[in-house]
């Protein structure tokens, strides 16, 4: 993206409107963190139709980067997102979600609860370790 005129940049970072900026591929990152406990959950993109989907339902919807098309969370794996509540970054080119998941609550494709499971271990030659 490029930089913003300064009057641009102000309204979009002091002002009241929702204006969303996607990238070139027509995305928005979105990072989703459980309400209950603030874990990040998972992080995925949205174009115009699942944010505006999300925002019609109250349900989850991301762009599948992967299959090039629409995703509600939750049609296949039964862990459908309840959205509490959709935040904005400063210049309005990421979104925080919190959502209650549902089904078993494990919001990963791997069947764990967050994408999050591993840390990077530094040193000479990086390697991941699995959390706890």
């Amino acid at each position: 993206m490029s930089a913003l005129p300064p009057a641009e940049a102000h309204a979009l970072e002091e002002g009241l409107a929702f204006a969303p900026r996607y990238d070139a591929q027509g995305l928005i990152v979105c990072v989703t963190v459980e309400a209950a406990t603030r874990d990040v959950l998972m992080v995925a993109y949205m174009n115009e139709l699942a944010l505006a989907k999300t925002l019609e339902t109250g349900i989850a919807h991301y762009w599948s980067r992967s299959r090039q098309s629409l995703w509600r969370k939750g049609d296949t794996s039964g862990q459908v997102q309840k959205v509490v509540s959709l935040e904005v970054d400063c210049d309005q080119d990421a979104l925080l979600m919190t959502v209650e998941p549902g089904g078993d609550g494990k919001s990963c494709h791997t069947g764990r609860k967050s994408c999050f499971y591993r840390r990077v271990e530094g040193g000479a030659t990086p390697r991941l370790v699995f959390r706890d």
